[in-house]
């Protein structure tokens, strides 16, 4: 007997809804993309002004260290994606955090608003990982920050191009059909968003990864 598939989303159209009833907290849960954005490829290039001047570092030591930090972006989106925004709902307060930070979306995927981190939790976890890193990498901290937060902004770009517009006809075509994939096949698969190495590594990738991408993430806007 054929059974009808469950829709993966509450609607698939620009709508933002209430996540908090205080309108000034809820507020703070939306963004324009292009502040995140601007905000840290703006951080990033002053950190590697920051190392050039202040560090007496070589320009293949600064390379190196950034390139590292945007491949280590890449691990860390994976990981949070996986592990925390779609930590298991075993108890009441488990499944409020994980939908909060994350389930949101998967109901309404479209939403303008909320494709990325509002400024005020930005400019908290920037500062968190600046003194995170600098405690640990000391002088080499800046420019891996710089490549961490590069990754974190196309990141960003990658993720609202991907829910706002019809995909490309080139490599990156990939990516839309990835997080198509997640959304609207399995969400337990392709974690990762600005790429799918870690899913690879680790297992998560979809078992119909060759194909067409979904036609709820495809469709015109």
């Amino acid at each position: 007997m054929r059974t009808e598939k469950k829709q993966a989303y509450l609607s698939n159209e620009n709508i933002s809804v209430p996540l908090f009833k205080n309108k000034w907290l809820d507020s703070l849960t939306r963004t324009h993309i292009a502040i995140p954005v601007s905000m840290f490829f703006l951080y990033a290039i002053a950190l590697l002004y920051y190392t050039k001047v202040a560090t007496d570092l070589t320009t293949l030591q600064v390379t190196s260290l950034y390139l590292t930090g945007f491949l280590f972006f890449t691990f860390a989106e994976y990981m949070v994606h996986r592990h925390v925004y779609h930590l298991p709902g075993t108890t009441e307060k488990r499944a409020k955090f994980a939908y909060t930070m994350h389930g949101i979306h998967h109901d309404y995927p479209k939403d303008k608003q909320r494709l990325a981190m509002p400024p005020a939790m930005s400019v908290a976890v920037g500062t968190i990982l600046f003194f995170l890193f600098e405690l640990i990498l000391d002088k080499f901290s800046f420019s891996f920050l710089a490549g961490f937060l590069s990754g974190y902004a196309f990141y960003l770009l990658v993720h609202y191009s991907i829910h706002i517009f019809l995909p490309p006809n080139n490599m990156f075509k990939a990516l839309w059909v990835n997080h198509a994939l997640h959304h609207y096949g399995k969400s337990d698969t392709m974690f990762g968003v600005s790429s799918p190495l870690w899913d690879y590594i680790f297992g998560t990738t979809h078992a119909k990864l060759k194909g067409s991408i979904p036609t709820d993430l495809a469709h015109d806007h």
